[in-house]
């Protein structure tokens, strides 16, 4: 599969998810751009773009908290990633260590 086969957006972004690699807990849901995807891949730790700054973003860059990609999964339809990765620290900005914390009563 070549990064120019995924369906990106109209805004030229696609959804992943990020899993831990060992226990299977989703972590977080961010999106990626071609560029993003390939420093991912190239770097082996997760990069994404942020829609309210506008700009790429390494994941654990500012808080330390990284994420060492693993494998880079594409669903049947090529519209959607699955990062699985091992983590250093907490996914989550709140310091939780998923984003996925909170349940409906």
């Amino acid at each position: 599969m070549d990064i120019a086969n995924l369906k990106f957006d109209e805004r030229g972004l696609i959804p992943c998810i990020v899993q831990d690699a060992d226990t299977k807990d989703v972590l977080m849901m961010a999106w990626m751009n071609a560029e993003s995807v390939e420093l991912t891949l190239g770097q082996r730790t997760t990069w994404f773009w942020s829609r309210s700054r506008r700009e790429l973003w390494h994941k654990g860059e500012t808080s330390g908290n990284t994420q060492q990609l693993v494998e880079l999964r594409y669903d049947c339809d090529a519209d959607c990633l699955l990062a699985l990765v091992n983590p250093e620290g907490p996914a989550c900005h709140t310091g939780e260590r998923t984003c996925f914390f909170r349940a409906f009563e």
